[in-house]
């Protein structure tokens, strides 16, 4: 059963039953991903235009199956990823995306909260002013800053 169409080329709804179950899948991927990040090569062996050659030059007019996409993601998107969370990884700037940070994405995600002004989201809002304020007072800001 895929979460992007019914097999009658209509587009569907994942139902909360199947994204509760696609969800843990995803989960323990990660999981996976973090546990084995150290061992894939940091930089990726991609070579131009690698990725554009294998994806279909117009778009599908159906999504395909959840195990497919998964499939794709490890055979086709992890091997032109440069692994930022790799311990090897020591270019640029550190992602440093831990388990709680990622959670916290999924949260985010979860309940899609704009939070552009107070009115379309009030805890979001004061979340954040909050916390800038303990950021403040942490590098030693003004209080009035």
């Amino acid at each position: 059963m895929s979460g992007t169409g019914s097999g009658d080329g209509m587009p569907r709804h994942m139902t909360a039953e199947e994204f509760r179950r696609r969800g843990h899948e995803m989960v323990d991927w990660i999981a996976g991903y973090m546990e084995r990040v150290g061992a894939l090569p940091v930089l990726s062996r991609a070579k131009p235009g690698e990725l554009l050659a294998a994806l279909p030059v117009h778009a599908p007019e159906r999504g395909g199956a959840w195990e497919e996409i998964a499939g794709d993601v490890e055979r086709l998107i992890v091997p032109g990823v440069t692994h930022w969370q790799s311990p090897r990884f020591f270019g640029f700037f550190p992602a440093c995306a831990s388990g709680p940070g990622i959670l916290g994405d999924l949260l985010a995600s979860g309940l899609g909260v704009q939070g552009m002004l107070w009115t379309t989201s009030p805890a979001c809002t004061e979340l954040e002013t909050r916390v800038m304020d303990w950021l403040g007072e942490l590098v030693g800001l003004p209080g009035k800053f």
